[in-house]
């Protein structure tokens, strides 16, 4: 198939384009051509400013693609620049858990976009869970039409991740620097990397459409996750008010039904199968 990515050039995208090529399909990578990538000739690629309507309608005008992955999507109007300009026969969005108020077994129903009322927005019109539950209402109630899906992720996890907010725990019990954490005990739901873009890359062929949760199976608490680098490395943990803030400080205890996933074929591993591999990782490095 003809394949269209926005934004693959980090994190989780990359492992989506990866997944792709594997899979055989052409593939299209479109960025503002701000940061280089290691496909080499094995993807096509487009410059191009998605957060700019005209350049879009203008770069994507004569274009048509079998599937079109949106990963930079954060809200309505985001979603609107996409949808005015690229032609495709399947809409693949990247959206979050965060459109959820969580709960353990949250499960799609748990959000309906189309119950929601439209309205267009930047990005940096509301906190970001709503944003993108803007974005998914937006797609549900203005393009109706459009064959689509919006794959909803936890937190993202993996040796590549940028935002380095597991990492902040580990450095943290490692230097015995004070951290304030407020959720220490609470069971958390998390996604590797390379499933998230396998996950991805799966979904282009498949007949579902609608909401679709992807999660590696089980939870884990910080209280787990910081334990076991106090034994690995023989350091305590230093617990503050005063501390560093730490990054999943205001997450609730929840978990991520995936059982949609599995009746569309695909199973995702255990999480404490590898998160304790990833922990010995960030210890190392």
């Amino acid at each position: 198939m003809n394949i269209l990515v926005l934004g693959g050039t980090r994190f989780f995208g990359i492992h989506l384009i990866k997944s792709l090529l594997m899979r055989g399909h052409e593939v299209t990578v479109a960025t503002r051509g701000n940061k280089e990538d290691d496909f080499g000739t094995s993807v096509n690629r487009i410059h191009v400013d998605h957060l700019n309507a005209q350049d879009m309608k203008q770069t994507f005008a004569n274009h048509h693609y079998d599937v079109v992955y949106d990963n930079i999507c954060y809200c309505s109007n985001d979603l609107r620049a996409v949808l005015e300009a690229v032609s495709c026969d399947r809409f693949i969005l990247m959206s979050t858990t965060a459109v959820y108020e969580l709960h353990n077994h949250t499960v799609e129903e748990n959000y309906k976009p189309e119950e929601k009322e439209l309205i267009w927005c930047d990005r940096e019109a509301f906190p970001y869970g709503e944003v993108k539950r803007l974005a998914e209402c937006a797609l549900r109630k203005q393009y109706e039409q459009q064959n689509a899906v919006a794959v909803r992720y936890p937190f993202v996890i993996g040796e590549d991740d940028y935002t380095e907010r597991l990492k902040f725990y580990v450095e943290h019990v490692m230097n015995e620097t004070p951290m304030n954490v407020d959720n220490l005990n609470n069971q958390m739901s998390f996604i590797r990397s390379c499933e998230a873009g396998d996950f991805l890359a799966y979904l282009a062929d498949q007949e579902y459409t609608g909401a679709i949760n992807g999660c590696n199976e089980g939870t884990i608490s910080l209280y787990e996750i910081i334990s076991f680098v106090e034994e690995k490395t023989g350091k305590r943990a230093q617990y503050s008010l005063k501390g560093d803030e730490a990054p999943y400080n205001g997450t609730t205890e929840y978990s991520i039904d995936t059982q949609k996933a599995r009746r569309v074929g695909y199973t995702f591993t255990n999480l404490k199968d590898w998160i304790y591999d990833l922990i010995d990782f960030y210890i190392d490095k």
